[in-house]
Order: structure tokens, then sequence, then C-alpha cells
């Protein structure tokens, strides 16, 4: 980095204000305090500072540092708060510089705080982040590049810098890139842009803009089949510009030909690896794995290793995971579909679909997607706080599907069992209690009733679970054990 000192505001004992005091804040603490920075932990919760506190670190309740703002050198936010956020809009007001975690880490890297600056190879996108990261770090390690995964998926960056590695693998979201402004990645993904997250950056073109941030490096990737991404290859900083397709590749490109991934971007026309030989369903596992490949092959990465990797791989949890499989009809947990793009994606995957969907929209619509996945569509249960905006667009787009609704005990008749409009639509209904689990037992139960053999239940809820769940994972794993309970 050019121009005055990129750590000036790290210096010994330079008070800094540390955000929020989760995983994130607990990395950022660790870091500031090996360099000598004299950090105050902020947070709304009082269990947590007390426990902060007992560990010997200066705390604060938020309320109480906002009027004290400008008495800080550097606020390092957990990714989660927005700019909106008042202690946030109080240090931009105050002039006070605002770091996220990762912009922290990229600082203190790329300043050789750690040892030799790593390589960075950033990905990002609305749909497929973790599995295209996932399956990065496993082509670096196929090919024995010492490479840590990190950022959104993992630990955070912070963490990994003190272990031995050359290369970074990191799934960064936007929150995380708003707040690392300077990020300068060796190469980096944008695989697509849909609505998503839209209460948090209010506009699309601020979501798009901080998507962005990863190709300001020396090579950028994106996804040419999505409108949006594309549009940023032409404005992209990096002095090296690629692009990833599911058709025919042109010049700089990476695509499919015959059957086989094929690299014309780093190469003049070399065959990668079979599409077969993916293991992730659908057209998206194909989108995964070329953007994988095109970042490994940005950093000579044979051809050898990507083959043996992506023949290897195997999802994560509640990523497109086959639950069981009874009476012809697979039942499938993916939790991690929390976005309308994300589940549009895993339902276009098979070819007969019972949709279960619903919870935290996040201020996207469905619409656009629910057109595209119609045609796939042969029963829809709906689950969660805006079950009723995606009924609603299933009544526009979709209107011989059958809808059930799962409705909870907050806003039912907690004596009514069953009740049927007039508009293709059962609302379930029952009492609260295990919520949960309750509300995924209903749903499993509604769904067996719509499936037929060659059918798949498939879980890709298109919003955020913290409705009435802890998180995805939570959220599948009540999936799952439904599912196994209704098939005893």
């Amino acid at each position: 980095m050019s121009g005055p000192d990129p750590l000036a505001p790290l210096a010994p004992g330079a008070p800094v204000l540390v955000a929020g005091g989760g995983v994130t804040g607990k990395a950022v603490l660790a870091a500031l305090a090996r360099f000598g920075a004299a950090p105050t932990l902020c947070d709304d919760d009082p269990v947590t500072l007390r426990r902060y506190a007992g560990e010997g670190v200066a705390t604060a309740a938020t309320a109480a540092a906002i009027p004290r703002i400008a008495d800080y050198a550097l606020v390092v936010t957990s990714p989660g708060f927005s700019p909106a956020t008042p202690l946030l809009a109080a240090a931009a007001a105050a002039g006070v510089p605002i770091w996220g975690d990762v912009e922290l880490a990229w600082r203190l890297d790329a300043a050789g705080r750690y040892g030799p600056p790593r390589r960075w190879l950033a990905v990002t996108g609305t749909n497929g982040k973790t599995t295209t990261t996932s399956m990065l770090h496993a082509i670096l390690t196929a090919a024995g590049r010492r490479s840590l995964l990190c950022g959104n998926i993992g630990d955070p960056v912070l963490d990994v810098l003190e272990e031995p590695g050359d290369l970074l693998a990191v799934e960064l979201s936007s929150f995380q890139l708003h707040w690392a402004p300077s990020l300068r990645p060796e190469a980096g993904v944008v695989l697509n842009i849909a609505e998503d997250h839209l209460d948090w950056h209010a506009t699309m073109a601020g979501y798009t803009a901080d998507k962005a941030r990863v190709l300001d490096g020396r090579v950028a990737v994106v996804g040419l089949d999505d409108r949006r991404a594309a549009a940023l290859l032409d404005t992209a900083a990096a002095p090296v510009r690629v692009g990833f397709r599911l058709g025919e590749p042109g010049a700089g490109e990476l695509g499919v030909r015959d059957g086989h991934l094929v690299d014309r971007a780093f190469a003049d026309d070399l065959a990668l690896l079979p599409v077969d030989s993916i293991p992730v369903p659908g057209p998206v596992g194909i989108l995964d794995a070329l953007a994988a490949a095109a970042l490994a092959r940005s950093i000579g990465v044979p051809v050898d290793a990507i083959r043996t990797a992506i023949a290897a791989f195997r999802l994560g949890r509640h990523r497109a995971e086959v639950v069981a499989v009874a009476d012809g009809i697979t039942y499938v947990d993916d939790s991690k579909a929390t976005n309308p793009h994300a589940a549009e994606a895993s339902v276009l995957a098979y070819p007969r679909v019972v949709w279960v969907a619903g919870g935290l929209l996040k201020g996207t619509s469905v619409d656009a997607e629910v057109a595209r996945m119609a045609s796939r569509l042969v029963g829809a249960v709906l689950i969660g706080r805006d079950r009723r905006e995606v009924a609603e667009a299933l009544s526009r787009h979709a209107p011989d599907v059958p809808v059930v609704q799962v409705v909870t005990g907050e806003d039912a008749d907690m004596n009514a069992t069953v009740v049927v409009s007039d508009a293709n639509v059962t609302e379930v209904k029952h009492p609260g209690g295990d919520l949960g689990a309750r509300v995924m037992t209903a749903a499993v139960a509604a769904a067996r009733d719509l499936a037929r053999p060659g059918d798949t239940v498939l879980l890709a809820p298109a919003g955020a679970s913290f409705d009435q769940f802890t998180g995805y994972a939570d959220r599948g794993d009540a999936f799952a054990a439904a599912v196994r309970a209704a098939l005893r």
C-alpha cells in the first residue's frame, strides 16, 4: 500500500474500539493485543461485557461508547453492523476510521506483520460462495499448495494468519467487503449478483459495489451468465479479466464444450475435467467448479490437481444434502439456500420438486425466481414470517401448484387444525412450544402428502432462519430429524 502508513491507527497504545463481542470480536481483540494497541470492547449484551471484563478486557456498553467516539483512533466492527448503526454512524460523523476484521487482517498481512504476505484468493456472490471456496481450497491442497480456508467460512482471517500457509482461500460476504475498502486480492471472483441483504445495504447499487471489491486485485473473475455480475467485468480495476459461462467459452474465458470444462483464459484451449465428474447437482455445481478452477488456474495450478480435487469433493452439511430416500421420494436439506437466488439454483437441479421454503426474506423479492422455477414445482410448503410473500409469488407465477402454509401459534387460532382456502392453499395450524421442531414436523408431513414417487422434497428456504431457528444449521437439522421421524 502506498501513501500514509496503513497501520497508523494501530500505533502502540492507540485507543481502538471493537464493536461486537462475538467470534469476530474475539479474533480482533487477540490481534490488537498482539500488536500493542489498547482495545475497548463494546456490546449491547451485559453478559458478554461481563465475560470479557472477567478476562481483563476493557469494556463499555455501546450506548456509553457513542458520546465518547471521538476519543478513539479507530473502530473495528463486526461485519453484521451496517453503516446506519448508531455507533458506526457516530464514528463516521466524527471522522474516526471504521475497519472490519477483514480490513484489519488485510492491512496487517500486507504489512508483513505475520511474515511474508499471503496471496488472497477471494470468493463472493449471492449464491455458491461456500461451495466454490471449499472447492478452491481442495484444489490448492491437491496441488500441494499450503492453503488456509477462512473468512465467512470456518475461521476468521485474523485467526489463520498465525498458521503456516502461502495462500488464503477466502469466502467474503457483502458485509465483510463493505468494511474492507483496501482489499486487493491476488485474484477474486464474483459468482453472481441477486437481491439479498437489502435491509442492510439499502440499495442494489450499494450491494453490488461492495461485492465488486474482490475485483480490484491482479485477476478479476466473473460469472458471465449472470447479467449483474457480467457487467462488472468492464469496470474491474484488475489488469487481468476473466469470465466463465455454462456455454462455449470465448477467448479469455472458461466454459463448457462437449461435456468438459474448458480453459481458454490461462491456456489456449485446455480441457480441465468432465462435467459428469462434478459431484454437486445441477448447473450451479458446474458454475462453482468453473469459478474455483479459474482462481486456481490464475496462480498456475495444474489440471491434474483440479481433476482430482473436484472428483473427490463432497458438499458440506445443509448444502444439497440427501437426508433420506423412501417410497421413491428423495428428501434434500439445502437449508444454506438463504436467499431467493440460491433457492432457485437449488430447485432447478431437480425435475420435480415439493419446495419447503420461507423464513426472513431480508427485503428481497421472490417473484422473478419463482417464475423461473415454476415448471419444476409440484407442491410448496411454506414456513416462517415471510411465507405469505412467497405464497403470493406462487399464486402469480405458479397458480396450479398446491401450497401449504404452516402457521405457528403466534398467528393462528390454536384450536384450529386445518383450514382450506379458495386459492389452492391449505393452512396447517398448530400451537407453539418447541417452535422449530413443531414447524418442521408439520412441514415434512405436508410435503409427504404432496409428493409422489420420483419427486424431491427440497428444503431450500430462500430466506434466513432466525425467525424460528437459531441458524440455517438448526433449521436443516430440524428438517432431517422430522424426515427421519416421519419415515420410521
